[in-house]
């Protein structure tokens, strides 16, 4: 079974470094994003008016974002421990928007995880 559990790892190793192109840069950067998402980075967001230079939306603190279909910015802010709010910017063909990382985010560009999840048939058994 141990054998079975390296094998499956090594494939999806193999299948990050070949398919995907995982570099060092990539790993870090997907750390970055998924430590912000998580509401552990301080992050500045500043919604610019393109053709007046105008700011029309700045917001400091620990947020979420999500570019959605709709030409909106999802923003999800993390108020108080377990307190969120959402809110939507809209976007048009003037505004533009720019995210700087305030407080920089500690990753280790060595860390990974794999989840086996239940509904894609995964299943790990203990031989005894």
């Amino acid at each position: 079974m141990k054998k079975k559990i390296a094998a499956v790892i090594a494939l999806v190793l193999l299948i990050c470094i070949t398919a995907t192109g995982c570099t060092e840069a990539n790993q870090l950067s997907y750390n970055i994003s998924k430590e912000a998402d998580n509401f552990n980075v301080t992050r500045k967001l500043t919604v610019l008016n393109a053709r007046t230079d105008t700011i029309l939306l700045e917001l400091t603190g620990t947020f979420a974002l999500k570019n959605n279909n709709a030409n909106e910015l999802e923003v999800i802010i993390e108020t108080a421990e377990n307190k969120y709010q959402k809110d939507y910017v809209y976007l048009n063909d003037y505004t533009m928007y720019v995210v700087e990382d305030i407080s920089g985010a500690s990753v280790d560009k060595y860390h990974y995880e794999i989840n086996f999840l239940p509904e894609f048939g995964f299943k790990v058994t203990r031989d005894d």
